[in-house]
């Protein structure tokens, strides 16, 4: 158990964390930006900021950090069901946790604690999701 867990810790996860942060910058500043400048809700922020990121995501991942080249609409099908899941899972936990943790703080502030305590959550379930099941990685 302890070396499957460990193996998690290879250079795909740091291929992965590389563009994490690339992605989390373009994704943060377009949420952000959408939330705080544009009036967007908390919902339709997150959203779009994840749907326009998850497409440089696929790209570079696939590509890039678990080099998959196995083709056909089953894997982006499988990308996408493993994105609305980890946002929905994430999203979902981050703001009634934050909402409880920040409860007098103004709706402004729990909403953009919510949204990076979102990323966080997010990135694990992600990481996870993309290599066993949207990317499957084959067992050795």
């Amino acid at each position: 158990m302890k070396q499957k867990l460990l193996a998690l810790f290879d250079e795909k996860l740091w291929k992965f964390l590389l563009v994490g942060v690339l992605n989390t910058l373009v994704g943060n500043g377009l949420m952000f930006l959408l939330y705080n400048l544009a009036g967007a809700g908390y919902w339709t922020a997150t959203a779009v900021s994840y749907a326009l990121a998850s497409v440089m995501s696929y790209f570079l991942n696939r590509y890039f950090t678990f080099k998959y080249r196995e083709g056909g609409v089953a894997v982006v099908l499988r990308f996408a069901l493993n994105i609305a899941v980890c946002y929905g899972l994430a999203y979902g936990i981050a703001k009634p946790l934050i909402k409880w943790l920040l409860s007098g703080a103004s709706v402004t502030v729990r909403d953009n604690v919510a949204m990076l305590a979102g990323m966080c959550l997010f990135v694990g379930f992600n990481y996870l999701g993309q290599r066993f099941f949207a990317f499957r990685e084959k067992k050795k």
